[in-house]
């Protein structure tokens, strides 16, 4: 406090101590303590400004650690969206040519991802945008990865049917080449053994001796086992699907039932002469879509080229047929 002040009073001609209102303390008081006041403002706004708090430090870290991942989310977005790219294209100009399928529509591939309001819970942040620009790509690539699954699993289920419909399309001999003793008569127009006329041999006779075994040519489903007296005799007739039928004619037995599902190899008969028949052999037809067609272009699965060209050969030289 400032010392103790004296004022001259004219009336009694003497100094007396000066007093003063409790107003002019106050003033007094600010008066003396405002130079400290002022100067300690100053300071503090000084260090608030060139030095941060603990606290605040932290902050600062953190927001650089985000900075440093939102770039390295960026760089592998832009990675991702190359390797999607890339696979589209495969999927496009290798795997879809190769199993001979339509492409997949570009509509499936970039299913739309909602509108502006799926980010609005993003606004309001000093880093709004950063963070949905950062969510938009996220969810494009999502539902990139989305559409690529999608002609993927079609392939996948062209795959299958594929090998499935390799597995059922007749590709091999009703009876083994070892047990053979020729190949009695093609398909085409023939020389009937009985009536001695010309007439349309609708398969190709297999020569072999009674009891020999007869197999399925592809997988497929037994849907006829019938036994007559004239024409076919004992006969085996297959659905393997996909437009396909293989029939076999003049059995001696039946080793498999209607309604049974057979595979390429499986014994379903034995060489017989039953029905119009002039020996022992199988009459074998293969019918596609309605229409019998020469057997001779389903056995590239057990024939060698050379085998192939030989069968061919008298196939086509063979003028009687045995039925």
């Amino acid at each position: 406090m400032p010392r103790a002040k004296y004022r001259y009073n004219p009336q009694t001609l003497s100094y007396e101590r000066a007093k003063y209102t409790p107003l002019e303390r106050v003033l007094r008081t600010l008066a003396f303590i405002a130079p400290t006041i002022v100067l300690s403002v100053i300071l503090a706004f000084f260090f608030a400004k060139r030095i941060d708090s603990p606290k605040e430090i932290e902050l600062q870290k953190e927001n650089q650690f985000y900075a440093e991942q939102f770039q390295k989310m960026s760089g592998d977005m832009t990675l991702m969206s190359k390797v999607l790219e890339e696979m589209k294209q495969r999927d496009r100009d290798i795997y879809r040519v190769a199993f001979n399928a339509d492409m997949f529509p570009d509509e499936l591939r970039t299913m739309g991802i909602g509108g502006s309001d799926r980010y609005k819970d993003l606004e309001g942040y000093s880093n709004s945008e950063l963070l949905k620009l950062t969510a938009q790509r996220i969810d494009s690539l999502e539902s990139k990865l989305y559409g690529q699954s999608l002609s993927f699993q079609e392939l996948v289920e062209i795959a299958k049917d594929k090998e499935d419909r390799l597995a059922s399309i007749p590709a091999i001999q009703p009876v083994r080449n070892k047990d053979l003793k020729h190949v009695a008569s093609g398909y085409g127009w023939r020389i009937d053994p009985i009536y001695k006329t010309q007439k349309m041999h609708t398969g190709m006779d297999f020569s072999s001796p009674i009891g020999t075994k007869v197999f399925a040519t592809g997988n497929g489903k037994v849907v006829e086992v019938e036994t007559n007296s004239w024409g076919y005799g004992k006969c085996i007739v297959i659905d393997h699907g996909y437009g396909y039928k293989t029939r076999y004619g003049h059995l001696s037995a039946f080793k498999v039932k209607v309604g049974q599902k057979v595979k390429r190899g499986d014994l379903i008969g034995l060489v017989g002469s039953t029905g119009k028949s002039t020996g022992p052999h199988v009459h074998y037809e293969v019918e596609k879509n309605g229409e019998k067609v020469n057997p001779v272009g389903y056995y590239h699965s057990d024939l060698s080229p050379e085998e192939y060209e030989r069968l061919i050969q008298i196939s086509n030289n063979a003028l009687k047929s045995f039925d």
